[in-house]
């Protein structure tokens, strides 16, 4: 006679109503288990050969939002031909895409596709596209396979032939998001079935009640053996997201090495972000292609700056007492009461330079949040942090700042190399651009640094050597976690992010 648990005994009573594999969660619907209390039943019988377990990767199909866009109101070319069926055979395609609701960017989408589908011709006469469609065709392969959708998810490989190529093109056109699964069948064996006349299903629990002690019971049960390597419920905890957990420990490391944190706000002046840094009004940089100005309200008052703005003003025009000759044009306070938003961490700097609380010697950072209306690419985005910090020492010099560089491309980006390469900032003299390599990432700029020129420091009452840096921290943490597109940092994809390792 076998000896099995309950548990056991219904999942082999199941299989065998059942007839034929079933899935895991077949089988709970069908034994009324829970998932867990299968996965352990089906590891102990497998293990003992009474039921067989095979495993097969499928491709499971679901629509995308644009999918479910089409599957309610049609394929961009099904809805074109549809209207220029109703109006006559023939229309331009602007008029078409104007009265089926499609946006103009679907143009070379449409005749694209009504071209390689056969329903219908593309004509030019005069400066437009004429669409032509001499009846209307039936339902084709791609919208069949929508429809299968419409209730659910679908697994590729049970499509027949010819639909598998229709969800492979509308894979490729972003209607559909393939993702693999392992999916995992149960079925019983020739030994599980002759055993099952024999088998005796004992009494198990996995504790003792205090119930279970007093009234004897305990004696009749048998404790459940527990098998470590038995699967378990998948727990998805809640997490820091990996890029958040980077940064706090950046700033752990930091405040580590004596340094203090500085804050400010995300709307900014002109002066405290530009003017403050020696940058001059008319500098490129300042154009409305590399900051973001606000509309509404448009400027603040620098009242609380009174004497400062002075100061700043005259070192533009004339370079006041620093020694310099300045920029030499008229400083305009309208220009310094523009609102912005923050294009960089060295706002925050020049705050804490001008705070009350300025300690000398002394260190602050910041990982800022800052803006910049920048072309979207793998290493660019319009909204990204910096990792930003000063040095105020009399007796700090230039290879003081590269070896604050190395620590950061080092030990926080894990890289293996480092070099640095002259550059120019309007308020750092001498300035260096910090770039690192790593194995299988490449060489990888971080941002620029240098030591604040005196039109800067001296305006706002710092007498003593500052050494500055600002870094792109997004691309640091690219390169600690070798991700080749900044755009993964933010998103949304929760496989992504739970598979992040904590380090």
């Amino acid at each position: 006679m076998v000896d099995v648990s309950q548990s056991q005994a219904r999942v082999l009573q199941a299989l065998i109503e059942s007839e034929g594999a079933k899935t895991p969660d077949e089988l709970a619907t069908r034994s009324g288990l829970a998932d867990s209390a299968i996965a352990r039943a089906v590891l102990t019988l497998s293990q003992n050969g009474l039921v067989r377990e095979r495993v097969e990767k499928k491709t499971e199909l679901t629509l995308t939002s644009e999918g479910k866009s089409f599957l309610e109101e049609g394929l961009p070319e099904r809805r074109i031909v549809s209207t220029v069926a109703k109006s006559g055979g023939r229309l331009g395609l602007g008029e078409a895409l104007s009265r089926s609701g499609l946006d103009e960017k679907y143009a070379s989408i449409v005749t694209g596709w009504i071209s390689r589908k056969h329903w219908g011709r593309i004509e030019k006469a005069d400066s437009d596209l004429q669409v032509v469609v001499d009846t209307e065709p039936a339902s084709d392969e791609d919208e069949q396979v929508l429809a299968r959708l419409k209730s659910g998810s679908v697994i590729l490989e049970e499509l027949p032939a010819n639909l598998r190529e229709s969800a492979q093109r509308l894979i490729k056109r972003n209607l559909l998001e393939a993702r693999i699964r392992n999916l995992r069948e149960i079925e019983i064996t020739q030994d599980g079935r002759n055993a099952v006349a024999g088998t005796r299903a004992r009494q198990e629990v996995s504790l003792l009640t205090s119930e279970m002690i007093s009234s004897g019971e305990w004696e009749r049960v048998r404790l459940r053996s527990y098998n470590v390597s038995s699967p378990v419920p998948q727990v998805f905890p809640g997490k820091y997201h990996p890029y958040l957990r980077f940064l706090r420990m950046v700033k752990r490391k930091l405040v580590a090495l004596g340094f203090r944190e500085a804050v400010g706000p995300l709307v900014e002046t002109a002066f405290i972000n530009c003017d403050c840094l020696y940058m001059p009004q008319n500098h490129p940089a300042r154009e409305i292609h590399d900051l973001y100005y606000l509309k509404d309200p448009s400027r603040a008052s620098l009242e609380q700056y009174s004497d400062l703005v002075k100061r700043v003003a005259e070192t533009h025009e004339n370079g006041w007492k620093t020694g310099s000759t300045g920029w030499r044009y008229k400083f305009s306070l309208d220009e310094s009461s523009k609102l912005i938003l923050r294009s960089h961490g060295t706002a925050l700097s020049v705050r804490s330079m001008i705070s009350k609380d300025l300690q000398i010697p002394g260190k602050y950072f910041a990982i800022a949040r800052c803006f910049r209306p920048d072309m979207l690419d793998k290493t660019h985005l319009t909204e990204f942090n910096q990792a930003e910090g000063i040095v105020l020492d009399p007796s700090l010099n230039l290879r003081n700042l590269l070896g604050i560089l190395e620590m950061f491309a080092r030990e926080v980006a894990g890289a293996d190399r480092v070099r640095f390469k002259p550059d120019y900032f309007p308020f750092t003299e001498p300035s260096v651009e910090l770039q690192a390599y790593r194995e299988g990432v490449g060489w990888m700029e971080f941002g620029g640094s240098g030591i604040f020129r005196p039109e800067v420091t001296e305006p706002l009452g710092v007498k003593v050597p500052v050494l500055a840096w600002g870094l792109g921290i997004d691309r640091l943490y690219m390169m600690h976690r070798k991700i080749r597109d900044i755009r993964q940092l933010f998103t949304s994809d929760l496989e992504w992010i739970r598979d992040q390792t904590v380090n």
